[in-house]
């Protein structure tokens, strides 16, 4: 089952989507166009006198990696989309960054005055790998109000006791122990070890939480010391010390107590985002939020898999859901390119002049229209990524391909222009 098609009227309004046989019976009898590739949407070609509208709820399962999107019509989940960020990577770039410019001032180049002394952060700042999941998700939310008529937003606002979950033992009049301590740590667990067993590997079986370091031995119940395993290979352990039970897979050992010791950012960075995530949707539409907890029992009573836009769907307080589409659109982003004016060798030198710019800093005439990216039909080639060239014929490489050939600019035509994301279909 495919997602469904979103329409738009002759005057850009949206309208209720409809089934992707009803979309082709439009465009095949000429009534419709296509506006627009990732989310697929049509228009009209004819206006329509007050069409009846079904309004539609945008539901969101926000993720420190990956965030889920549905959405929900009288109770049926018609459309779905997975939104995979990019903070880890944007990360990786500010450090980078900072390494070069704390090196300037060691180099023999002119003198580069730090600026730290005199910068403050402005109220509510936080960092931009975790600023990028917010904007991204706002983004998309405001492209999905363009395409359906969305009346409310629905968002899960989960909280992780990050203290609870280092120190269980921690009591007083501070915490009141409750069922929630309980699945935040079985539910973190569980994303951290991929739901499946950590000495086997199975998965879809019943999993049961595990000491590391046996608890009889003196190991603790902090979660840095827990993982999950099956049955069989719970009791195959028993009271064993890791290394001696996993003393013939020693590649197996190693992975699990470096994974083991993974601190607990992606809980962070969901604790940190939440709040302002709820602040800049509410300013969009009317919004209504929900717990992980009820996440969860309305997943497992309606007898769901476990994924980010099921999850999405399943938020807030539902007594029925039917599942009218099983093939997600998968987001990845990207970004909009770099500022680099050359690329370098490994040694730091100039090896190629970039002369493009990123989006929005460059005139697409530059290259016929053309830019990095862009997603274009070729009459032979089929389906592909297009790389212009100021002369000369593009690059031109087909979807689900690493072959790169070349093509004249008038044999192809544009599909999906560069927007930052990548898009695929869960298989």
């Amino acid at each position: 089952m495919q997602n469904y098609v979103f329409v738009i009227d002759a005057k850009k309004q949206p309208i209720n989507p409809i089934y992707p046989k009803k979309a082709r019976r439009l465009l095949d009898k000429g009534k419709a166009a296509v506006f627009r590739m990732y989310p697929f949407t049509i228009i009209l070609k004819t206006a329509i006198e007050n069409p009846t509208i079904s309004p539609c709820q945008i539901k969101i399962d926000p993720g420190s990696k990956v965030t889920g999107f549905a959405l929900v019509q009288d109770g049926q989940v018609i459309w779905g989309m997975e939104l995979e960020h990019r903070g880890g990577l944007i990360k990786k770039k500010l450090e980078s960054r900072r390494a070069v410019r704390r090196g300037r001032r060691n180099r023999n180049t002119r003198y580069r005055k730090p600026r730290f002394l005199n910068r403050k952060r402005p109220e509510g700042w936080i960092p931009p790998s975790l600023e990028h999941r917010i904007l991204t998700t706002q983004t998309w939310v405001k492209r999905l109000i363009k395409f359906c008529p969305v009346n409310e937003i629905w968002v899960e606002r989960v909280k992780f006791d990050t203290q609870k979950m280092q120190n269980p033992e921690i009591n007083g009049i501070q915490y009141q122990q409750g069922e929630l301590a309980g699945y935040e740590v079985r539910e973190y667990l569980l994303e951290k070890w991929g739901r499946k067993c950590t000495y086997c590997g199975k998965q879809n079986v019943p999993l049961q939480i595990e000491h590391i370091h046996p608890k009889s031995k003196g190991g603790s119940e902090r979660v840095s010391n827990l993982c999950l395993a099956c049955e069989k290979c719970n009791q195959r352990k028993g009271n064993k010390p890791i290394e001696d039970f996993l003393k013939k897979k020693p590649s197996l050992l190693q992975k699990i107590k470096t994974k083991a010791k993974q601190p607990l950012q992606d809980a962070a960075a969901v604790n940190t985002t939440r709040n302002k995530l709820v602040k800049v949707l509410q300013n969009v539409l009317p919004l209504i939020t929900g717990t992980g907890a009820q996440t969860k029992f309305n997943r497992t009573k309606l007898g769901f898999p476990k994924q980010h836009w099921i999850d999405a769907a399943c938020v807030g307080n539902i007594e029925a859901l039917v599942l009218r589409t099983s093939q997600p659109l998968l987001v990845t982003c990207k970004g909009q390119g770099g500022r680099q004016k050359a690329a370098l060798n490994k040694y730091g030198y100039p090896i190629r002049h970039n002369p493009l710019k990123p989006i929005g800093c460059r005139p697409r005439c530059a290259n016929k229209g053309w830019t990095t990216g862009d997603i274009a039909k070729h009459q032979k080639l089929g389906i592909g990524k297009v790389t212009p060239r100021t002369k000369g014929s593009f690059g031109f490489t087909p979807l689900g391909t690493k072959g790169y050939k070349s093509c004249k600019p008038q044999d192809i035509s544009a599909i999906h222009r560069k927007d930052g994301y990548t898009y695929g279909f869960c298989q």
